[in-house]
């Protein structure tokens, strides 16, 4: 992953010095059960521990050799840590070590994720409570629809990400399993035992059957997760680009003063952290298909599946993060322009009524296709020549007759869009 879309945070987990160090964990865990149960002898585990430095270059240098990274890796501690470390690795493969320790670097990720989406759900609250009653309009189809609140707005994004918060919960369990089976996973030179401790050990469970390697729907689902969430971070910038177009211009993202918005316009403040994360939201999606074609490999273990995951598990968290690490910016520092909203509530002056004066009409008798031809005839009238929708129908006998004028003036009202809105908050919020 580039530096420009990178944390330090994240970046630490998917290091190459994290990755080693979390092999090298495992090792010493699944030789301190080994010693436990009396197939090495002791103090392997406390000499490997001492003695056993990582070495990344050292590394590399040998798997330019062997051609293969756990070899190398074992080599090189074996190299710093003496004749004991002959007896690491006992009955192990490859895969045991690298599942294993895959899924802790995701582990390790998945709860920073979880850290910053704690993050967006106190902006949110925060902000939709503030917001709670300021009016705007409602849009269906990019169009003027039937008003609503800002705080609304939040409100829904808080919903979202919580069900994001649970999902992840859910994934990050998913993802915490351990595999120390042996070749094929039939524990033919290990005792299962070993497994049940390194398990423990790391914070993990034991994952309940392998072929050589742990089943790949587990992380399927993680990756996917990772999709949803960074659909409902695009879900929140998209809203915002659309409210700082020009016409509608009714919040902005926050522009310092020495921030340029165009190299020839002068005059741009664009919403270039929104579009950003626009084109993250894309880029984390697109590690979903990988994830779900990892699921089938030959028979008990193929290595299709580790280049996508050498490329795809660092990059879709550590984006993920910066995303989301962005956005609780975005949201935190926006500037909302509530008199603009007010504006354009009213660009169609009173049109966003339509269906109540409707409805009121069906309620005094009418059949509901006569109201609704009425209203509509009368508000295609008011949109082509910029009439008020109200001074038009009060001048509508057959309307008049059927609705009192004291009535009318009503439904020409917020009130009753707004009525329920604390028991919809006290849903979201309870």
């Amino acid at each position: 992953m580039i530096s420009r879309y990178s944390r330090k945070e994240l970046t630490q987990i998917w290091s190459e010095e994290n990755k080693y160090k979390i092999w090298l964990d495992v090792e010493i865990a699944a030789a301190q059960a080994m010693e436990k149960l009396g197939y090495i002898p002791k103090g392997v585990s406390a000499t490997v521990k001492k003695k056993g430095k990582i070495n990344v270059k050292r590394i590399h240098v040998i798997e330019s050799k062997v051609k293969h990274d756990v070899i190398a890796f074992l080599t090189s501690i074996t190299e710093r840590a003496g004749i004991k470390a002959r007896y690491l690795h006992q009955g192990m493969t490859s895969s045991d070590v690298l599942d294993t320790s895959f899924n802790i670097q995701l582990v390790q990720s998945g709860k920073i994720l979880l850290k910053d989406i704690d993050q967006i759900l106190n902006i949110l609250r925060k902000q939709a409570k503030k917001y709670k009653f300021t009016p705007c309009v409602g849009r269906s189809h990019g169009i003027h629809a039937e008003p609503l609140t800002f705080g609304l707005k939040l409100a829904s994004f808080y919903e979202e990400f919580k069900r994001n918060k649970k999902r992840l919960i859910s994934a990050i369990d998913e993802i915490s399993t351990c595999a120390i089976s042996g070749a094929v996973g039939t524990f033919a030179n290990i005792n299962p035992n070993v497994e049940k401790y390194v398990a423990k050990k790391l914070s993990l469970k034991v994952e309940p059957i392998s072929t050589q390697i742990i089943p790949r729907d587990r992380h399927a689902f993680y990756f996917s997760v990772l999709g949803i969430i960074a659909g409902s971070v695009e879900r929140v910038a998209t809203e915002i680009r659309h409210l700082q177009r020009t016409e509608v211009y009714e919040l902005q993202e926050y522009f310092s003063k020495k921030q340029k918005g165009s190299s020839a316009m002068p005059h741009k403040k664009n919403p270039i952290l929104s579009e950003n994360l626009t084109g993250l939201s894309r880029m984390v999606r697109s590690y979903v298909t990988p994830a779900l074609e990892n699921i089938s490999l030959w028979h008990e273990r193929d290595i299709s599946h580790s280049s996508v995951e050498r490329n795809i598990g660092p990059d879709a968290n550590i984006t993920l993060d910066f995303a989301l690490v962005r956005l609780f910016d975005i949201l935190k520092n926006m500037i909302v322009y509530p008199k603009k909203m007010a504006t354009n509530l009213n660009i169609t002056k009173g049109t966003i009524f339509s269906q109540e004066l409707m409805l009121e009409l069906t309620k005094s008798g009418l059949s509901r296709e006569k109201s609704y031809r009425i209203v509509q005839s009368h508000a295609k009238k008011c949109i082509s020549h910029n009439l008020n929708l109200f001074e038009v129908v009060k001048k509508d006998n057959l309307i008049t007759s059927k609705i009192p004028l004291n009535k009318l003036k009503k439904i020409f009202n917020y009130s009753s869009h707004f009525k329920n809105i604390n028991l919809i908050f006290n849903r979201v919020f309870k």
